[in-house]
């Protein structure tokens, strides 16, 4: 599977999250954020945001003195053969948190083997999720998760992809050129959510962000009823701003 090269990434990036959490786990009786902030280099207005969604999220805890340890989110995401069952859990109570805060059903989608696979998801009486009323892996032309994950392939990769599942029209929305469809994923900015417009399922709106953690492919999604419609892209960039702590965990 091809890849499109990965965009600069911003000091809010996980690898940068992921070198301040390096340097607090090296100081095994804790480490103080002037110190974090010699060692990995990052200005202190950076680093402040990301230690207060480190400590929200249980990944660093502050002690009495105000240093930083490791927390214990960190401990049972690196503990051997739990650490399945631990990340599972861990996704799942952020997707709750998110589904709450955002007013959605939310969803993690991965790209694996070719195919498009919704892993978890987090829906509720007020925000049901949507009707898989057309295999999702046949579908990724249309909705805001296949969208998603075929920006993050090269030409070859999501024409290999439409050359087992093949574009069809599911609703008048839908786009169904190939050419069209390369053109629109070639312009969507990778910072700016991918939108779903009724293209998928008439009477559903939907939201996807990408998940960049390493060469995995994946992304963030949410979907709306037709009728909670001009809320989408307000909680599509609320979305946006609170993957950091699912990357997170699939990048640990």
């Amino acid at each position: 599977m091809a890849l499109k090269p990965e965009p600069t990434a911003p000091f809010h990036s996980v690898q940068y999250v992921l070198r301040v959490l390096e340097t607090v786990s090296k100081h095994g009786g804790g480490v103080t954020d002037v110190q974090i902030a010699r060692e990995t280099g990052l200005p202190t207005g950076h680093l402040a945001s990301m230690l207060v969604m480190l400590r929200r999220e249980g990944y660093v805890e502050q002690v009495a003195d105000g240093a930083y340890v490791i927390g214990d989110s960190l401990f049972l995401l690196g503990s051997g053969a739990t650490r399945k069952e631990a990340l599972e859990a861990k996704l799942q109570e952020t997707l709750t948190q998110l589904r709450d805060s955002v007013g959605a059903a939310v969803y993690i989608s991965r790209y694996i083997d070719g195919e498009v696979k919704i892993t978890q998801f987090a829906d509720g009486p007020r925000t049901p999720r949507v009707n898989e009323w057309v295999d999702f892996r046949s579908a990724a032309h249309a909705s805001a998760v296949g969208k998603c994950l075929l920006t993050q392939l090269d030409v070859n990769g999501r024409r290999d992809h439409l050359s087992r599942h093949k574009i069809t029209r599911l609703t008048s929305r839908t786009i169904t050129s190939e050419r069209l469809l390369f053109s629109k994923l070639d312009a969507q900015p990778p910072t700016v959510p991918v939108l779903d417009l009724q293209e998928y399922a008439v009477g559903t709106v939907c939201a996807a962000v990408p998940l960049t953690a390493g060469s995995a492919v994946g992304c963030l999604a949410l979907s709306l009823p037709i009728e909670h419609a001009h809320r989408l892209r307000s909680a599509a960039d609320a979305l946006n701003r609170k993957a950091a702590p699912v990357v997170l965990s699939l990048a640990i």
